[in-house]
């Protein structure tokens, strides 16, 4: 058995949110509720997380043990540092989840998990979970840009104190969410009461498992669809009353916002000319290129080229086989501010082998 199967790598998802979201209720129930699993849970301040003293098993320097087997570390100086007291840790939690509050940028702390080398030995980037208060986010949208980035960088979006609008406002607030993120998976909540399983262990950054539960991930929005729960979605596909987000996503303008999508698709391209193209519009645009994912499919190459970046940085590797009769078509999706959709289609296509 070789040592990466010996040792799994520990899934990390990243949880954001502008001020008020719910986050540390969130964080709360993951640390005292009776669900089974480990989490080691990385905050700024053990203080914003409010427990009771008498929940605390046993503490050192800056990790703190819960009676329900979760860990609660606190970040005072450098995120990695704390990673590798954690490592220490090993085989006494299931995951990692890391709260940014403080920090109105999920996308340095995602990025020490995607490709810092000592960091990726031990752990992997899983997904970014965004809470969004359902209330006020409308509101936030007009002087807080963070508030649009937090929801663009997305994975998972927690809609949460839906009980606080009126049915309209939530339609609205859905809205402009999609507008933002066509791709995250929508989960309504009042008082952060999501299932954990719905924000935790997502594998949103494996695309290849991203596709094999939904393989229209990637495609163009070329049309209204009423199914639109996300990559992760599982159930049944009909009308039913639960959590997940259930609406028409077209290119319809509520809001204005920066942050804008592009969804490329073409057939087969010549690794010579697109992975270069890549390198050279995410060393140019990176700082409004919020994320970037896809499938290409190259001649003569059996498996599948899976690319992801998050501004500037940039990585892909061959991954599965393509499957007897699938199409092989290249998909690309940008996320970011300020996007040209004629001159990314154009140098996309350029690409064509």
């Amino acid at each position: 058995m070789s040592a990466s199967a010996a040792t799994p790598s520990i899934p990390v998802t990243v949880l954001t949110g502008y001020l008020g979201a719910g986050k540390t209720t969130l964080l709360n129930r993951i640390l005292t509720e009776d669900h089974g699993k480990r989490y080691a849970v990385i905050v700024n301040e053990f203080g914003e997380i409010g427990i009771d003293n008498d929940l605390v098993v046993d503490t050192d320097e800056e990790v703190f043990e819960m009676n329900n087997g979760c860990i609660c570390c606190t970040v005072r100086g450098d995120l990695i540092r704390v990673v590798e007291n954690l490592a220490k840790r090993r085989g006494s939690f299931d995951a990692i989840l890391v709260e940014t509050t403080g920090i109105a940028d999920p996308v340095p702390v995602a990025q020490t998990f995607f490709m810092d080398e000592e960091v990726r030995k031990f752990a992997h980037l899983d997904a970014v979970v965004t809470l969004v208060d359902a209330k006020f986010f409308l509101d936030r949208l007009g002087d807080a840009p963070e508030a649009e980035d937090q929801v663009a960088f997305a994975d998972v979006i927690v809609l949460n104190k839906t009980d606080l609008v009126t049915p309209e406002e939530l339609r609205e607030v859905e809205k402009t969410l999609r507008q933002l993120n066509p791709y995250a998976s929508i989960h309504k909540a009042t008082r952060s009461g999501v299932a954990l399983d719905a924000v935790l262990d997502r594998g949103s950054f494996d695309l290849d498992r991203v596709l094999e539960l939904d393989p229209s991930f990637l495609e163009v929005d070329e049309h209204d669809h009423d199914h639109v729960c996300g990559p992760d979605c599982d159930h049944d596909h009909h009308h039913h009353d639960h959590d997940h987000d259930h609406h028409h996503h077209g290119h319809e303008t509520h809001h204005d916002t920066e942050v804008t999508s592009v969804s490329l698709k073409t057939g087969e391209l010549n690794p010579d000319k697109i992975l270069p193209w890549i390198s050279e519009i995410t060393q140019a645009q990176g700082p409004n290129i919020l994320r970037l994912k896809g499938i290409l499919a190259f001649p003569n190459e059996p498996k599948r080229y899976v690319v992801q970046g998050v501004h500037m940085i940039v990585e892909g590797d061959l991954q599965r086989d393509w499957k007897p009769g699938e199409a092989r078509e290249s998909r690309l999706v940008f996320i970011g501010r300020k996007l040209d959709h004629a001159e990314l289609e154009a140098g996309f296509k350029a690409a064509a082998a």
